[in-house]
């Protein structure tokens, strides 16, 4: 087995050379003869360890043959194999990006906790996440025989503050907007909350008109939405399309562009902190401010979790109305006050 460390001396003291990172080490020593035992004894390490890594792959491949063979890029391709499509969609492209690349090819057996957290110190949230998602299907799977990173000490995911649009900027984007779809297409997203592809792909059939209901599949969870049509929004689906798609030419591009041509509207106005999802922010925040009972605003919404739909409305505050209000409600004329000097039998 060829020596990992050699020895070498400069001036008086002899130093170690590591064959494999070029590292250069002092022994703080000058005598030949010690230095030579503090040699023996770092190679030997190093050659024990490689003999009971080589002891424990012989035992592991008689319980899984492919078992010190697997890189971490069989757990992508099989991770990136579930689901639907758009998620499938979704897990490919972020297993191309460039923070994979540092254990794409590395075996799992051989992967460090400093290897994982390589990968999430070159990523960022959504990076935290991904490879989170990776290490527990690898896990599940029994690729990996222990977790390399117990679940209590895996980092906690520091997401970007994400926050509702106002009226009054969904009011200047609306007012600014030359284009006449687009500008229905927002009113639109401000009106049902959908998700911004969601949006773009209703068609006329997607409305009953008999029962003054709209609704539609979330293409993300397959999800059902039904909201009822109040007078504004018919207002706003008569302006439409009666037949086909209600957004032609916006059903048509990808969902990329009609992010960067939302935000290329908001740099012109100065407004800064919003997208296009901002508008689900909006809507869930609306419906907590005016009591919509929560199993109807996350119906709406086609949230399948209540514990998503609470992180959606967390930005809006219930306003209690006053006492006074509510005793009007219960009772609605005044009563008058029991005379207190009247004899009993006459109060009665």
């Amino acid at each position: 087995m060829k020596k990992k460390y050699w020895l070498f001396k400069r001036g008086n003291v002899f130093y170690s050379f590591d064959s494999g990172t070029g590292k250069r080490e002092s022994l703080h020593t000058s005598n030949k003869e010690e230095a030579a035992r503090i040699l023996h004894a770092k190679n030997d390490a190093m050659r024990q360890s490689a003999i009971n890594i080589s002891l424990a792959k012989a035992y592991l491949v008689g319980a899984d043959a492919k078992l010190v063979e697997r890189t971490w890029s069989w757990v992508m391709r099989g991770y990136c194999s579930r689901g639907r499509e758009n998620t499938r969609q979704r897990n490919q492209r972020a297993i191309q990006g460039k923070p994979f690349d540092l254990i794409r090819n590395k075996k799992l057996v051989e992967t460090t906790a400093e290897d994982l957290w390589a990968v999430m110190k070159a990523g960022g949230a959504f990076t935290n996440h991904f490879l989170r998602c990776l290490h527990n299907s690898a896990v599940g799977l029994g690729w990996l025989l222990t977790p390399i990173i117990p679940p209590k000490l895996w980092p906690k995911i520091e997401k970007r503050p994400k926050r509702a649009i106002t009226w009054e900027e969904h009011q200047k984007i609306v007012e600014t907007e030359s284009n006449a779809e687009r500008k229905l297409y927002y009113e639109l997203l401000w009106e049902i909350g959908a998700a911004q592809t969601d949006a773009a792909n209703l068609k006329a059939e997607n409305i009953d008109w008999s029962k003054q209901l709209l609704s539609y599949h979330r293409q993300k969870t397959g999800e059902l939405c039904v909201l009822e049509i109040g007078p504004r929004l018919e207002a706003l689906l008569k302006k439409l399309p009666s037949t086909g798609a209600l957004f032609p030419k916006i059903a048509l591009i990808r969902d990329s562009w009609r992010a960067s041509e939302f935000r290329r509207r908001c740099g012109l106005l100065k407004i800064e902190g919003v997208t296009l999802h901002s508008y689900r922010y909006a809507w869930a925040k609306r419906a907590k401010q005016l009591g919509m009972p929560e199993r109807f605003a996350q119906g709406a919404l086609g949230h399948a979790s209540l514990a998503i739909h609470r992180e959606y409305a967390k930005e809006g505050a219930i306003i209690c109305p006053s006492m006074e209000e509510y005793e009007r409600k219960v009772i609605p004329f005044p009563r008058p006050e029991p005379n207190r000097a009247a004899p009993l039998e006459a109060r009665i």
